[in-house]
């Protein structure tokens, strides 16, 4: 995968997606951005985030409910640069 920008919408924070990390969450823990989860895994939603720009691919299909615009990042990688509301 090409190298990714992870833009946070609310402080304006620019992160490059490392490409070892194994979904967007850890990715964001890499960088010392905490993020509220519980299981990890797409199944209760704890972590869900609002996907403002970009797109992702999902390695599991989340069980959790999610609406037309946000992301589980726990089960999730972006597809090119995004911007998200965190």
């Amino acid at each position: 995968m090409a190298n990714s920008t992870i833009n946070l919408h609310q402080s304006g924070s620019q992160l490059d997606y490392p490409v070892d990390s194994n979904n967007l969450l850890e990715a964001l823990e890499q960088h010392q951005i905490a993020v509220e989860y519980q299981c990890r895994s797409g199944y209760c939603g704890t972590c869900r985030l609002v996907l403002l720009k970009g797109e992702v691919d999902y390695l599991t299909q989340p069980l959790a409910l999610i609406q037309e615009g946000e992301i589980l990042p726990c089960c999730c990688k972006p597809r090119g640069d995004i911007a998200i509301e965190i």
